[in-house]
């Protein structure tokens, strides 16, 4: 004996979202255009007389590479590095020599290290991060004719103190990243 048919209005249906995956475009995108947005960040109406401002978009990169090693290609340095040169101020080659050896030098690092603390993270980081403000001061002293590596430590403090922040802010960007979009 068949089951009698319950009727049922079109409307009544609700459809159902079944294994909703993150838009491609923001899942593959929104790292590099953050990055790239905080390279834009020199334009900013800050003015010194000596760098305090820490290297955002570095920070930044660097961020994003220790919370998702995948998302950047080991080449990632090229491109994002020449895009830096040309808002930083930094002769021109700088960024690209710097970005991509800090590309793999943490390509060394997971390889070396699998399984990581945010203490080790942020030692890294403070690593590569003196590294790269103190061979910038020197691109930029040898470009000048006046190396002023002296001048820096103000910036060192207040980017490896900082550097914790911006890794919260990668973190909050990473969720928005994987949230269920289907359009823009």
């Amino acid at each position: 004996m068949p089951l009698p048919r319950i009727p049922v209005r079109p409307e009544d249906i609700v459809p159902i979202r079944i294994n909703r995956a993150p838009s491609p475009w923001v899942a593959e995108g929104l790292p590099w255009i953050t990055v790239m947005f905080a390279s834009m960040a020199a334009f900013s109406p800050v003015v010194a007389s000596a760098p305090v401002t820490p290297p955002l978009a570095f920070m930044l990169f660097l961020a994003w590479r220790m919370l998702r090693p995948s998302l950047f290609p080991v080449w990632a340095g090229l491109p994002l590095g020449a895009f830096d040169d040309l808002f930083s101020g930094q002769p021109f080659g700088s960024g690209i020599v710097l970005w991509s050896a800090a590309m793999l030098a943490m390509d060394v690092f997971d390889n070396r290290f699998l399984w990581r603390s945010f203490p080790q993270d942020w030692l890294t980081a403070s690593v590569l991060l003196i590294g790269y403000l103190g061979l910038g001061a020197l691109f930029a002293g040898i470009a000048t004719g006046a190396p002023l590596p002296l001048v820096i430590g103000p910036q060192i403090l207040v980017t490896i103190m900082f550097y914790p922040l911006m890794t919260q802010l990668v973190a909050l960007l990473d969720r928005i990243r994987l949230l269920p979009l289907r359009k823009l």
